[in-house]
C-alpha cells in the first residue's frame, strides 16, 4: 500500500474509533452531564463587572466540549465539499444560535432545558436522515436545508442560553459579558470546525468513504435519538425544571 494511502486509512480508522467511542460514552451516560464545570460555575456566579476575556474563554470551551452541537455540525458539513457552501451553512447556524443565545439570556426568556436539548437531539437525527436521502426516498420531497439549519440554530442557541440561566448572573456587566460569551462560542465553533474539516478531508480521500458514509450517518441518527430519549426522560421525570 502507498504510504499516503496507508496514512489515510489510519485517519479513517481513528475517525471511526472516535465516533464509536462517543457512542459508547453516550450509552454509558458519561457524557450526558452536559453542563458547566464546577470551577466555571463558581466563577459565573461570582462574576461582577465586565469580565470579557474569561467569558470568551467560557463560551469557546462550552462549544468545543458541546458534543450535541458538534454532532450537528458534523452532519451539516458531511457532504459539503466547497468551502463556500461550508461557510454559508455554518454562518446560518451561527446566526441562529447567536440570536437566541443573546435573546434568551438578556430578555430572560425561559424555556425547558430538557425540551430544548431534546430538539437539539432531533436536529442531529434530522441531519443524519437528510444525509441518507431519507426525505426523498420516503416522502418524495426535500426540505430547504438552509432554512432547516437556521431554524435548528435557533434551538441550539436556546440550549446555550439555558446553561447560563442556571446561574444568578450579575446585572453589573451582564450585556458585555454575554456578548463575550457569544464571541467565545463562535471562536470555539471555528476551532472545532477546522478540526472536523481536516479529518473529513482525509476521510473523503479514502476509497472507503462512500462505504462508511451510510453507517456514519446511521450512527449520527442513533446518537440523536439517544440524546432525545435521555432529555425527554428527564422532562417527564422532573417536569418542574
Amino acid at each position: 500500500m502507498h504510504p499516503f494511502q496507508s496514512a489515510r486509512v489510519r485517519v479513517l480508522q481513528h475517525s471511526m474509533s472516535c465516533l464509536l467511542g462517543l457512542l459508547g460514552m453516550l450509552a454509558s451516560g458519561s457524557l450526558l452531564a452536559h453542563g458547566v464545570a464546577e470551577g466555571d460555575s463558581a466563577f459565573i456566579e461570582g462574576a461582577r463587572g465586565i469580565q470579557f476575556i474569561p467569558f470568551v474563554y467560557l463560551g469557546a470551551k462550552h462549544m468545543v466540549t458541546g458534543y450535541d452541537h458538534l454532532l450537528f455540525l458534523v452532519g451539516v458539513i458531511f457532504f459539503l465539499y466547497r468551502m463556500k457552501d461550508v461557510g454559508i451553512y455554518v454562518s446560518l447556524f451561527a446566526i441562529g444560535h447567536s440570536v437566541t443565545l443573546l435573546w434568551g439570556v438578556l430578555n430572560d426568556t425561559q424555556v425547558s432545558p430538557y425540551l430544548v436539548d431534546a430538539i437539539i437531539g432531533l436536529s442531529v437525527v434530522y441531519k443524519g436522515f437528510d444525509n441518507l436521502g431519507g426525505f426523498q426516498r420516503l416522502f418524495g420531497f426535500q426540505p430547504n436545508t438552509k432554512a432547516a439549519v437556521l431554524i435548528f440554530g435557533f434551538f441550539h442557541g436556546f440550549g446555550l442560553a439555558t446553561k447560563l440561566q442556571d446561574f444568578t448572573l450579575s446585572e453589573d456587566g451582564l450585556v458585555p459579558n454575554i456578548l463575550a460569551f457569544n464571541i467565545g462560542v463562535e471562536m470555539g465553533q471555528l476551532v472545532a470546525l477546522s478540526a472536523i474539516l481536516i479529518l473529513m478531508g482525509f476521510w473523503r480521500r479514502a476509497p472507503a468513504f462512500q462505504r462508511y458514509a451510510f453507517a456514519s450517518n446511521a450512527v449520527l441518527m442513533t446518537l440523536g435519538f439517544m440524546l432525545m430519549g435521555y432529555q425527554l426522560t428527564g422532562y417527564f421525570v422532573d417536569p418542574g425544571i
